[in-house]
């Protein structure tokens, strides 16, 4: 699959896909605790201007309106989360087909899949998912987005089993 995909890993999701082609966090106090994600070997991106300074990051300006913003690949919308910049990174890279997974926008489960966030990271509540939700996610035509966590909170695109989106 790799020949054929790039992997955009997103905070700590890097650790279960440590082969990701790149590390999204835009939480510069999340670079600061992982010391730069030293252990991560591809392109590492936050919009977090000290982070990017201090660790080598590349640097993606942020529109803090919550749109998607097609560019250059240097600027992306806001959305209140990484998911949202890490699909708008993605687009401007001129993917054409992509395939959201973890992106539950729901607490049913908890906060995140390796617990909360410690040292004064912010872990998602209420009014953050409600945010997250009232994000307009568009995309531009010919674009294929599949949310590939059957039971998100996110309806703006297409659901359907990881395995299920791999095989068409």
């Amino acid at each position: 699959m790799r020949g054929r995909a790039r992997f955009i890993a997103i905070n700590e999701s890097w650790r279960l896909c440590p082969w990701a082609d790149v590390l999204y966090a835009c939480d510069g106090a999340w670079w600061r605790k992982h010391r730069g994600a030293p252990e991560f070997g591809g392109l590492k991106v936050t919009y977090e201007a000290a982070a990017a300074a201090q660790f080598d990051l590349m640097r993606a300006e942020i529109s803090w309106p919550d749109d998607v913003i097609l560019t250059d690949g240097r600027m992306i919308g806001n959305g209140g989360n990484g998911g949202f910049q890490a699909l708008n990174l993605a687009l401007n890279w001129r993917a054409r087909r992509i395939l959201l997974v973890g992106y539950d926008m729901t607490l049913r489960r908890g906060v995140h899949w390796h617990g909360e966030h410690e040292h004064g990271l912010n872990n998602p509540r209420e009014h953050n998912i409600r945010r997250w939700l009232s994000a307009r996610w568009t995309v531009p035509d010919g674009v294929e987005v599949i949310n590939c966590c059957q039971e998100s909170g996110l309806d703006a695109f297409p659901k359907m089993s990881f395995e299920q989106a791999i095989a068409q």
